[in-house]
C-alpha cells in the first residue's frame, strides 16, 4: 500500500453561524485516484480550498507530506506540492497561452534554472495546446481553456493535483479526452483529487470514492460500493 500523502483530521470551517464542514476526515494516498462527491453545497469546493490554502480552517489539521500545514499559506502549499485547477478558469487575458504557463512556472519556484519557456511549451505539448502557445488565451475554446487550467496547475510540478469540475460544461467526447489526460498525469505519480458531477467520469476515474454531504464524510468506499450505499442514495435523491 502507498504511503499517505495527505490527511485532513476533523476539519471545521464555519462562515458566521454556518459550518460548512463539521469534522470532515479523510486521505489520499502517493499515487492514488480519490473522486469526491456529494450535491451541491455539501462542502467539497470549502473542502479543497481549505487544503489549497485560499480559505482558513477553523478547526482540524490537515497534513502534508508528514507536515502540519497550520497556517501555512496557499503560496508555500503549492511550492510543496499540493496544486488546484478551479471550476472557472481564469487565465490571464492579456498574455499567450504559454506566458500564462510560464507565470506559474516561476511562482512555483521550482523551475530550478532551466529554461522556463521550454519547460512550458512542454507542459503545453502534454495537454494538447502546443499549437496554441502563441495565441492570446481569449482565443481558446472551453475545452482548451480547460486544458490551460490543467496546463497551470501542472506547472508547480505537483504531487497531489485536484481538479475541480474541469469537465463541466464540456460534451461526451471532451469528457473522455479530459479523463484520458488525468490518467496519464496519474500516471506519471501525481496524485489526483477529482471534484466531479459527471458521475460516469468518477466512477470511471476514481479508485476510491470519498462523498460528502452537509460537511460531513458520509461514505467512503470502491466506486461500486458507492453506488449501493443507501446514504449516498438519500443524500442525491432523497427518502
Amino acid at each position: 500500500m502507498s504511503e499517505t500523502l495527505l490527511q485532513v483530521e476533523g476539519l471545521i470551517k464555519r462562515f458566521g453561524g454556518f459550518t460548512a464542514l463539521d469534522g470532515v476526515s479523510l486521505e489520499v494516498r502517493a499515487g492514488e485516484r480519490l473522486g469526491l462527491i456529494g450535491p451541491n453545497g455539501s462542502g467539497k469546493t470549502t473542502l479543497i480550498s481549505c487544503v489549497a490554502g485560499t480559505l482558513p480552517t477553523d478547526g482540524g489539521r490537515i497534513v502534508f507530506k508528514g507536515t502540519v500545514l497550520g497556517r501555512m499559506p496557499a503560496y508555500r502549499r503549492t511550492r510543496r506540492g499540493i496544486a488546484r485547477s478551479y471550476q472557472v478558469p481564469k487565465p490571464f487575458t492579456s498574455m499567450t497561452v504559454l506566458e500564462n504557463v510560464a507565470v506559474p512556472l516561476e511562482y512555483a519556484g521550482r523551475g530550478g534554472g532551466r529554461d522556463v519557456a521550454a519547460r512550458a511549451l512542454e507542459i503545453l505539448v502534454s495537454v494538447g495546446l502546443g499549437d496554441k502557445a502563441d495565441e492570446n488565451s481569449l482565443s481558446l475554446t472551453q475545452i482548451e481553456l480547460r486544458k490551460l487550467e490543467l496546463a497551470r496547475a501542472l506547472a508547480a510540478e505537483p504531487e497531489l493535483l485536484i481538479a475541480d469540475e474541469v469537465m463541466a460544461g464540456l460534451s461526451n467526447a471532451e469528457v473522455d479526452e479530459m479523463l484520458e489526460l488525468l490518467f496519464a498525469f496519474n500516471g506519471r505519480g501525481i496524485a489526483v483529487i477529482m471534484i466531479e458531477h459527471i458521475m460516469r467520469a468518477v466512477m470511471r476515474f476514481s479508485q476510491r470514492i470519498v462523498v460528502l454531504d452537509a460537511g460531513t464524510v458520509i461514505a467512503e468506499g470502491a466506486p461500486d460500493d458507492i453506488l449501493k450505499n443507501p446514504d449516498v442514495e438519500r443524500a442525491y435523491f432523497g427518502e
